[in-house]
């Protein structure tokens, strides 16, 4: 079945997209899509995490590092032919800062004072103070098309006709959307040189498949070309002279937040307590069959940024009075994450109450203006940039510094999150496709370079 796709790969996600409007969008697998697929973003990093120039073909900085010129290829052209410009540009971070728009990461753009285009190919960005960086939100942000969404008000984004029928200017052109079932997308016949050229392959689809089960069935019977896998099943993938098994790094991190903000997390000494109860070795082995990274960081050691730190005292854990609390997560099965930790915890007299919660009410509780919980599971995707710091300490009931480095002592001294450990991606791969690189970037960063073989 495989090979009557032809030049075709079938890439399955666990959701839908949510969104393709990279304003608007959470969802990690859309935000790849926008950056690798349908669209471009300034820059890119490349495997080691260093910014590289893409839609800006370079830039430069000030003396005093507060002015950022970038300096944009001049052969990019819209699906529907418009040139792309600075124009673009500047329209989609004037959007982005805009509080009527929502966008997930416009913190990190508050420091931005001013965009301005002097000329189509220029775009200079003005910020209130010197920036040690290239700032990581440009290489995630895609830029969106200013002539088809600068008549929609702000406030209105979620609503334009644009998201249903995207048009954009990356290597790959939207073709169409079957809401819940798939995306279709087709290669892009006049993606500049500059950029790479035309994708090797026809077609990329996205197919929604939300049942593991019926993800794996669907890979082994080559209806799928790439599909994630559990753990658990890796080894038989692995058995299957048409696939591989792939895995690789992630920027997701797991962790136990607790609330400060209430007991008994309210005091340091309950919350260092749950933290040396956590075998994390076990968790990994026992939990992911070993695709995983044991943790006491948030940070993972590959990422430029980590700043090793003294972790927090593990004093005599057995010791203190009575602890019970109530542990939230997402789902309605086993949870044997949670089981294995409830069990750990209890060794030492600690008492932790599972409670699963479907995911709208668990992140009402978790992340709403109440706060209402003591303890809860995260997964927590990350960012080169270590923007994510502030608002994974903000949850449990602290501010972080600004400076990454600071942030990370305040993790290990004040343990506002019990870090459990740093997950690997595993996927299933028909052996059929080939070029494929995936790594801490994600499942795409090197889709316009796939191939089949013949």
């Amino acid at each position: 079945m495989a090979a009557r796709r032809g030049n075709t790969v079938l890439f399955a996600s666990g959701a839908d997209l949510q969104s393709i409007n990279p304003l608007l969008t959470l969802h990690p697998l859309a935000r790849q899509v926008e950056r690798y697929v349908l669209l471009t973003t300034l820059a890119r990093y490349d495997s080691a995490l260093v910014p590289r120039p893409y839609l800006a073909r370079a830039w430069t900085w000030s003396a005093d590092r507060r002015s950022l010129t970038l300096h944009l290829v001049t052969d990019l052209r819209w699906h529907d032919g418009t040139p792309t410009t600075a124009r673009d540009v500047r329209w989609t971070l004037d959007a982005a800062r805009d509080p009527a728009v929502g966008y997930p990461r416009a913190a990190e753009l508050a420091a931005l004072e001013r965009v301005e285009s002097p000329d189509d190919s220029t775009v200079t960005l003005g910020f209130r103070s010197a920036r040690t960086g290239f700032p990581d939100v440009l290489t995630d942000l895609a830029i969106a098309p200013a002539h088809l969404l600068d008549t929609v008000p702000r406030d209105r984004l979620r609503q334009a006709a644009w998201n249903q029928h995207p048009v954009g200017n990356g290597p790959f052109r939207f073709v169409a959307h079957d809401p819940n079932r798939r995306w279709v997308f087709a290669a892009n016949p006049e993606f500049p040189a500059s950029l790479g050229g035309p994708p090797r392959l026809a077609r990329f689809i996205i197919v929604v498949v939300d049942e593991p089960a019926t993800k794996l069935a669907a890979l082994t019977a080559g209806e799928l070309d790439v599909a994630g896998i559990q753990p658990a099943h890796a080894e038989f993938v692995a058995r299957d002279p048409a696939l591989q098994v792939v895995s690789y790094p992630l920027l997701l991190t797991y962790v136990i937040a607790l609330n400060r903000r209430r007991p008994p997390f309210d005091v340091l000494t309950a919350r260092r307590r749950i933290d040396g109860a956590i075998d994390r070795r076990e968790l990994v082995d026992g939990y992911l069959y070993g695709y995983g990274t044991p943790a006491r960081s948030p940070v993972p050691r590959d990422v430029p940024g980590y700043v090793p730190v003294a972790e927090s005292a593990r004093g005599a854990v057995a010791a203190g009075p009575p602890l019970r609390f109530e542990l939230l997560t997402v789902g309605s099965g086993e949870a044997p994450l949670e089981q294995m930790v409830q069990s750990q915890l209890r060794k030492i007299g600690i008492d932790a109450t599972i409670r699963q919660m479907e995911l709208s009410a668990f992140l009402s509780r978790v992340y709403g203006s109440a706060h209402d919980f003591q303890a809860a599971v995260l997964g927590v995707p990350g960012d080169p940039g270590l923007a994510y710091l502030g608002p994974l300490a903000s949850v449990a009931g602290f501010t972080a510094p600004d400076d990454p480095a600071a942030a990370q002592r305040l993790f290990a001294d004040s343990l506002p999150v019990v870090v459990l450990y740093h997950a690997r991606g595993l996927q299933g791969m028909n052996r059929r496709v080939h070029g494929v690189r995936m790594d801490i970037r994600g499942e795409l960063p090197t889709v316009h370079d796939w191939w089949i073989a013949p």
